[in-house]
């Protein structure tokens, strides 16, 4: 994985605005993935910051995407017990030709964390 790489087969989005109360939960969720990511020699992902996915109620949330493939947005997700989640959802995205890892392939916050499904906005090309 990288922390940041045009090349990549996937985009990973943390919001780094989701928070509970005073607690900026978001921003320590992407520092925590930065320094993983940083540690980590698998390629296939850039890590990204975003400023607001507009799923408040849901933090933390995160975006998968990448050209040609469908966009996952996931919410309900914590540095405490998903972190290593995260990057195994990740991972598998950047994997697949078009976003969709099978439902029993996906850890179980990807299960039933999913606030969105998106198609690709650009046509595969094949």
């Amino acid at each position: 994985m990288t922390a940041a790489n045009d090349e990549s087969d996937a985009t990973l989005y943390v919001c780094v605005t989701c928070k509970a109360g005073e607690d900026r939960l978001g921003q320590a969720l992407f520092d925590a993935l930065s320094a993983r990511i940083a540690a980590d020699d698998e390629a296939g992902v850039c890590l990204r910051a975003v400023e607001c996915l507009s799923v408040c109620k849901r933090p933390c949330t995160v975006a998968l995407t990448a050209r040609g493939k469908w966009t996952y947005v996931v919410g309900d997700l914590s540095l405490e017990t998903h972190l290593d989640d995260i990057l195994t959802a990740a991972r598998r995205f950047a994997r697949t030709h078009d976003g969709i890892v099978p439902w029993r392939e996906r850890p179980i916050p990807f299960r039933k964390g999913v606030i969105s499904r998106t198609p690709p906005l650009a046509p595969v090309e094949g």
